[in-house]
């Protein structure tokens, strides 16, 4: 039995295997952030390894990362008993990173002769990049996000987003690995012939220490110097008061016409609440979809759709624009009831030459009671949002319990808030680096670049697991890169005011009710990430296509 287990201990599954439980509890809902920094070591040992052992190690490394990936989406499950089907779908695809990530890093190591504690990070680097960007993208369980409480270290983020975190993680995870001697394991010298272990690694090394400690202390020291340095760039002038209010309602698929009232009064009370407790306050922020009276809009040639044939283009208008307005009341008897301006998650149906269109939006509501501005949701998730293909194809839409498809909005959009911007991102576009990058581009292009960015999201899908950690981590890194606070307003869980240097300030409680007050000010820092983008990562990215055009290529010699 004794001989078995070492056996399996030593093979590649067994190898990957103790990596993926490590990187798995360090990852929440244990949080275990140390285990990080050791957790890849046995797959750079695996990467060292003249051979992998097995018939087939790629398959094998792929179910360690197929059981992986199930373990930390696990939450995908809960909506409804058919995202199950999304749950393993985006496992099973996840799981290809892991074989990637070992034999691309093969590749540098043992053809192109690259230093192992460089092409592991270079590899593991540009892996999470090309995660961030198919199949439209998610980064939630990145290396570098296990770090986000060490506040100092995840600094290096306004350089090169949270890949550049788990660059310096992969790092001086290999360069503990190296440190192995591969021989010495006690494993007689067939053994180690068997699982590709050669007299190069018989022997302890010292050196790879320098490096790994080299790289922790300037990342160290640049942390210490950016957060000092925020200071002076921090406005002087009076805080804005932003109120985040977070009911607790778990979200189901299935509709309960009872329910919109009661959503309203649970989060009109919250409201109510929390100015009575902090006084008055410059901005009320409801979470995504919980106000529940569709918000209507049109344009002056909206197209007049056919049940209305009987009706005058005019006569059309006239009436849309009247229950335009009787759409926008309750809101704005809300605003003028608290005093306060109001930031809303709303459904809303925008009709337009093109014909009616459904969002998922934020509203912005003066305290005055008058409609100012509508973000519209642009990024918005597959199979959660949309169907693909539904638009020409119908009865795709009726394959799923999705009732209908809605439509992604094009442009970001800034509000104006007491001497402030504010700028709204919606749900799972806080994931994406990227995405919140070039919304801020954007704006600023157009002479709107926000001070202030506020993520509203409805949770209540996922019932209070670990998916409330990991969007909660999200919104940290976005923090750092963009140098700005980022508020977040959460249906369940988490809603938090997250300053610019990534330090989470203020946090709801997870499955409950609660409210926060921010009190945020602009900060002047400057971010080389937000103007310059993921070029450390897209370098490391190309280098990996280098490594698998090689690795390609010696296959074919063969």
């Amino acid at each position: 039995m004794n001989s078995f287990l070492a056996n399996w201990y030593r093979s590649t599954f067994g190898y990957a295997a103790v990596s993926a439980v490590m990187l798995w509890a360090a990852l929440p809902p244990l949080g275990l952030w140390p285990l990080a920094w050791i957790a890849p070591v046995w797959w750079v040992v695996l990467i060292r390894r003249k051979e992998l052992s097995g018939r087939r190690p790629y398959a094998a490394l792929w179910a360690v990362g197929f059981l992986f990936w199930l373990a930390v989406l696990h939450w995908l499950r809960l909506p409804h008993p058919a995202t199950s089907i999304g749950w393993v779908a985006l496992s099973f695809y996840f799981a290809f990173y892991l074989p990637l990530f070992v034999g691309l890093s093969r590749v540098a190591v043992h053809q192109l002769h690259v230093p192992v504690i460089l092409a592991a990070p270079i590899v593991w680097c540009g892996l999470e990049l090309a995660r961030a960007h198919v199949l439209t993208g998610m980064t939630m369980a990145c290396l570098g996000h296990t770090q986000y409480r060490w506040i100092e270290l995840i600094q290096i983020a306004d350089l090169a987003g949270p890949y550049g975190v788990g660059f310096v993680v992969m790092f001086i995870a290999a360069c503990l690995a190296r440190t192995v001697a591969l021989g010495a394991t006690g494993v007689s010298p067939v053994l180690q012939q068997k699982h590709g272990q050669d007299a190069r690694g018989t022997r302890w090394a010292i050196w790879p220490t320098a490096p790994a400690a080299v790289l922790l202390a300037a990342t160290l020291l640049y942390g210490y110097v950016r957060i000092n340095v925020a200071d002076t760039a921090t406005d002087t002038k009076p805080p804005v008061r932003v109120a985040l209010i977070q009911g607790s309602i778990d979200t189901q698929l299935k509709a309960d016409p009872n329910m919109k009232t009661r959503i309203y009064e649970h989060y009109r009370a919250l409201s109510e609440k929390a100015i009575e407790r902090y006084g008055p306050v410059d901005l009320v922020v409801w979470p995504e979809t919980m106000f529940r009276q569709t918000l209507i809009t049109c344009e002056a040639n909206a197209l007049k759709p056919a049940a209305y044939k009987n009706w005058t283009p005019e006569q059309f208008q006239r009436a849309l624009e009247e229950f335009a307005l009787q759409s926008q009341h309750e809101m704005g008897e809300l605003a003028r009831a608290l005093g306060a301006q109001l930031l809303l998650g709303v459904d809303n149906h925008h009709f337009g030459p093109d014909g009616m269109q459904m969002f998922n939006a934020a509203a912005m509501v003066r305290s005055d009671g008058k409609l100012s501005g509508c973000y519209r949701k642009n990024h918005l998730v597959m199979f959660g949002e949309y169907v693909p293909f539904a638009k020409s194809f119908a009865w795709l839409q009726k394959l799923t319990p999705l009732p209908v498809s809605i439509d992604a909005g094009r442009r970001p959009a800034s509000f104006q808030l007491d001497g402030l911007r504010i700028a709204p991102n919606i749900c799972y576009e806080s994931v994406l680096s990227h995405f919140v990058r070039r919304q801020i581009n954007t704006l600023r292009a157009d002479g709107k670049e926000p001070d202030v960015l506020v993520n509203l999201t409805n949770d209540g899908w996922f019932w209070g697991s670990s998916e409330l950690d990991l969007h909660l981590i999200c919104g940290v890194f976005r923090a750092v890169e963009c140098r700005k606070p980022f508020l977040i307003a959460a249906n369940t869980g988490f809603s938090a005011w997250i300053d610019g240097d990534g330090r989470i300030l203020s946090q709801g409680p997870r499955r409950n009710t609660g409210a926060i007050l921010a009190e945020v000010r602009p900060n002047r820092r400057g971010s080389w990430h937000l103007r310059h983008g993921d070029l450390f990562s897209g370098v490391c990215l190309a280098a990996c296509m280098l490594f698998g055009a090689v690795g390609i290529l010696c296959r074919v010699r063969r």
